[in-house]
């Protein structure tokens, strides 16, 4: 069995994008602290919106989408609502038709890590779901974001 990747750094400086998300009232769960699998949720946001924002993917009409093919996340300390998060991403290996990211959660108001993780996608025909290229401008998006 492979070794699990490294984790992730949880310093703010060590990433090259940076997100604020706003927790919600359904977050928090009976114990007073946003659960465990909103997490994820945070993570999938932060990617999302960005490959939206500036990779060119289109969610509804295009042709390619990603898919998770793995997720890890090590919870460091609580988030609740109300508060925000400090999102932050960035890119540890590119392939032909996959990405990994690493990603790190901290509360805003408290600077103190919530979590540390990282997330592969693997893009895929819309139609098919067999394995795609990633486009050019997904491709520029994950250099300029890629750890050295």
């Amino acid at each position: 069995m492979p070794a699990a990747p490294e984790i992730p750094p949880a310093e703010k400086s060590a990433y090259a994008h940076e997100a604020i998300i706003a927790t919600r009232w359904k977050d928090n769960d009976v114990y007073g602290h946003v659960n465990n699998a909103d997490y994820y949720g945070y993570f999938d946001t932060v990617i999302n919106e960005l490959l939206i924002s500036e990779g060119g993917l289109d969610i509804h009409d295009g042709e390619t989408i990603g898919l998770c093919a793995e997720s890890h996340c090590k919870f460091l300390g609580p988030l609740s609502f109300p508060g925000s998060v400090d999102a932050f991403l960035r890119v540890a290996h590119i392939g032909s038709s996959s990405v990994r990211y690493e990603l790190a959660l901290f509360d805003r108001s408290s600077g103190e890590s919530a979590a540390v993780g990282w997330f592969v996608h693997v893009f895929v025909d819309a139609r098919t779901r067999r394995p795609a290229e990633i486009s050019t401008q997904m491709r520029e998006l994950f250099e300029r974001l890629q750890v050295s």
